[in-house]
């Protein structure tokens, strides 16, 4: 039988911070050099939001949608991102950053061919496509720690 949806936590983000300190200043020594790769942050943010819907992790999306807004990424790429490859208002590099986002979350759903490769090297040098697949795997280690142990999404005050 389906387990029902329940939004109680099994471990709270806090609480689990606090458990496996290491691992948090792991994830966030990844976050820094991600930040000063020189990577448009709107592209990290809209990555780690997509892989984060495919995953199912509430708490993911929230927290990056919060973060997203705080870029300004306009409303229209947030709403739409589900739909990125119908919206037609993404640029080139952003459709070559969530096509591979795609590639990477889904891996054990296909391998990923050098066609795959070829549409995110066009847009993005080997160095900048090796920082992407660190942010994808990054956020996906983190959507499976966070969905199943059910951190709390953190929605902003007044929403």
């Amino acid at each position: 039988m389906p387990e029902t949806a329940t939004t109680n936590a099994r471990i709270d983000y806090k609480i689990f911070q606090g458990i496996i300190p290491e691992m948090a200043t792991g994830m966030a020594a990844i976050t820094h050099a991600l930040r000063k790769s020189g990577i448009e942050p709107e592209i990290l943010e809209l990555l780690k939001i997509r892989a984060s819907q495919i995953n199912g992790c509430a708490f993911c999306v929230q927290y990056h949608l919060n973060d997203a807004r705080k870029l300004n990424i306009p409303t229209a790429k947030l709403d739409l991102l589900a739909a990125w490859r119908e919206a037609g208002i993404y640029t080139d590099r952003e459709v070559a950053a969530l096509a591979w986002t795609e590639q990477v979350t889904l891996l054990a759903q296909h391998h990923i061919d050098d066609e795959a490769y070829s549409g995110v090297s066009a847009h993005f040098s080997e160095r900048e496509v090796a920082l992407l697949t660190t942010a994808i795997g990054q956020i996906n280690f983190w959507n499976r720690v966070a969905a199943p142990l059910r951190f709390t999404p953190p929605i902003p005050a007044g929403s």
